[in-house]
């Protein structure tokens, strides 16, 4: 019975130190260090092509939309019968037909529709494509460059995608 109670306070023991540190002291270190300044960072900051990047003008090419506001991340969960979600998709396939100067039927459906994170940095070839002449517009870059551009940052081996984000940073670049 001796025994049995030292194997109980130490297990006990072994509890209560975990408890500490795995539940207080590492958690209060992690807020700490997010609260220390110049520490912050973002998809753009840390050098990842993994979390879509959206730029300001018609020098960029634009990522899918995002139901979330950065830097939460999420879908609307809202189907394809429900009635916001369709004006909602109405409304974005008139504006990108309108600033990419297409007829509504040639905007793909990916440029509508956000993805399940709200932060896919992949684009579908022709949506790139449809870009492409606002882009050389407002980047001063070629067509033929801009086409090149697109082409290294196209991937995929099932699915064919065009990674948004290193592709601005490829504009930038070039």
């Amino acid at each position: 019975m001796d025994n049995f109670f030292k194997q109980a306070w130490a297990g006990l023991r072994i509890l209560l130190a975990l408890t500490v540190i795995l539940g207080v002291a590492y958690p209060a270190v992690v807020w700490g260090v997010s609260r220390v300044p110049g520490l912050h960072g973002n998809a753009e900051a840390t050098g990842t092509t993994l979390v879509a990047v959206a730029r300001e003008g018609d020098q960029y090419f634009v990522p899918r939309p995002s139901a979330a506001t950065l830097p939460a991340s999420g879908g609307s969960n809202k189907s394809e019968i429900n009635e916001d979600y369709t004006k909602v998709v109405a409304e974005r396939r008139t504006e990108i037909a309108q600033r990419e100067g297409v007829s509504e039927d040639q905007v793909p459906q990916d440029a509508v529709t956000a993805s399940a994170s709200g932060m896919d940095p992949h684009i579908s070839p022709a949506y790139a494509e449809i870009q492409i002449p606002r882009v050389v517009k407002g980047s001063g870059l070629s067509a033929e460059r801009v086409k090149e551009l697109v082409a290294a940052a196209t991937e995929g081996t099932f699915t064919t995608t065009v990674n948004v984000t290193a592709l601005n940073r490829a504009i930038d670049a070039a």
